[in-house]
């Protein structure tokens, strides 16, 4: 099976700089793929993405060595194994709160006896290899995501859970759960509390803390605390700070307009 680069800098201790891509289109996919991420994941559960757009987008970023990801819309098994079929090689689980949603995330990505995922890889035997269904289970990344009050309250048990890889913290939704307001790069003392839990819990089991970040700074910050898989924005946010160069010419423009 195909080597995953993101499995591998994790094991040899290295940090990884996963983006993250919310609009559909198989060249947007592989211009993100290009810009020198080590993980680029396609989001289902907030992007714009539909199934055909998500096999369009893996099919594109497999021009590059990266690894492409998939974050689900839901703990669900059916959207679990059309991702993984799909090929992706990692998979990251929205709204895990509890021990029993994190054991029912890890069985929807693994064969029997160990889980309850279909056999029929599709696409992914062609992507990764045709000895996919053997070795699968020892290489796909499978990352429950931290966004609530119960999840924090069930950290240790969710951490625990056999086969779960990473435990990838959701800022946003965090931080309304704990009474605070939308958006990301949140340090507030509570916040950095949250964090710091989610670390220990990792590092207890042996498994990676991920984090959604929106600026490099920030991004700096959370590796400096212990996350190895940070997120840095992505398609759209690039697409958003555009406003900014808009501005920035219509005010020349208009200075331009006024020296004439």
């Amino acid at each position: 099976m195909k080597a995953i680069q993101v499995r591998e800098q994790l094991a040899r201790g290295q940090t990884v700089l996963n983006g993250w891509s919310v609009i559909p289109g198989g060249f947007l996919a592989e211009v993100m793929a290009s810009l020198g991420w080590d993980g680029l994941t396609i989001d289902m559960q907030h992007g714009m993405i539909g199934y055909p757009d998500m096999l369009a987008m893996l099919q594109a970023i497999s021009t590059t060595p990266l690894t492409p990801l998939v974050r689900l819309a839901a703990n669900d098994a059916t959207l679990v194994g059309q991702a993984l079929d799909a090929g992706a090689m990692g998979v990251i689980c929205p709204l895990v709160n509890t021990a029993d949603d994190a054991a029912r995330f890890v069985a929807a990505c693994r064969y029997p006896p160990l889980g309850i995922r279909s056999s029929g890889a599709t696409r992914a035997m062609i992507y990764a290899g045709f000895d996919y269904g053997m070795v699968a289970e020892a290489q796909l990344l499978k990352f429950a995501m931290i966004e609530t009050r119960d999840a924090l309250d069930n950290l240790a048990a969710i951490a625990a859970t056999p086969g779960l890889d990473g435990l990838y913290v959701g800022p946003s939704d965090l931080s309304l759960a704990l009474g605070g307001s939308q958006g990301f790069d949140k340090d507030e003392p509570h916040m950095l509390d949250a964090y710091r839990a989610i670390v220990a819990a990792c590092a207890a089991n042996g498994l990676t803390a991920g984090i959604h970040t929106a600026s490099p700074a920030f991004a700096a910050r959370m590796a400096e605390l212990g996350f190895r898989f940070i997120t840095l924005v992505g398609d759209f946010n690039f697409i958003m700070a555009g406003r900014n160069v808009v501005q920035q010419a219509r005010t020349l423009l208009g200075a331009a307009k006024g020296q004439s």
